[in-house]
């Protein structure tokens, strides 16, 4: 398995437009832009590092019964989780399940292309872990 760098860390918020004031307006980050992930039930704020190493994704849910809204609902606002960006991903999976950690679902694709998949937060010592394949730019 080839862990490239950490891609993101996703932070949860309620009101994504009071988030932006924080992340954006307070703090400097630039937004490079906004999406909506019809599949995971969220809008997303894309905030890039000004390095361009990684970004910091603020993600509100669009609907009250997914996944994220319910873990706002139980945790409140904060880290959602982090991100690492893998070679391959179908080979860093198989790996993992063959050393016992709990993936979760299949691996979906997002709005930009990139492959991704969640490490269940029990195999990972309590934090959420997504492992993406980016789509070649």
């Amino acid at each position: 398995m080839s862990i490239k760098k950490i891609d993101h860390l996703a932070i949860v918020v309620a009101d994504l437009a009071k988030a932006l004031q924080v992340y954006h307006h307070a703090l400097g980050l630039s937004l490079d832009h906004l999406a909506e992930e019809p599949l995971e039930q969220v809008k997303v704020a894309y905030l890039p590092t000004p390095d361009g190493a990684g970004e910091i994704e603020l993600i509100q849910p669009t609907t009250n019964d997914s996944g994220v809204a319910k873990f706002l609902a139980k945790r409140g606002e904060g880290l959602h989780h982090i991100c690492l960006e893998v070679d391959h991903l179908e080979n860093t999976i198989n790996e993992l399940t063959a050393q016992g950690l709990e993936i979760l679902g299949n691996i979906r694709t997002n709005q930009r292309g990139d492959k991704y998949i969640f490490i269940h937060p029990k195999s990972a010592h309590g934090v959420l872990v997504e492992l993406c394949e980016r789509v070649p730019s």
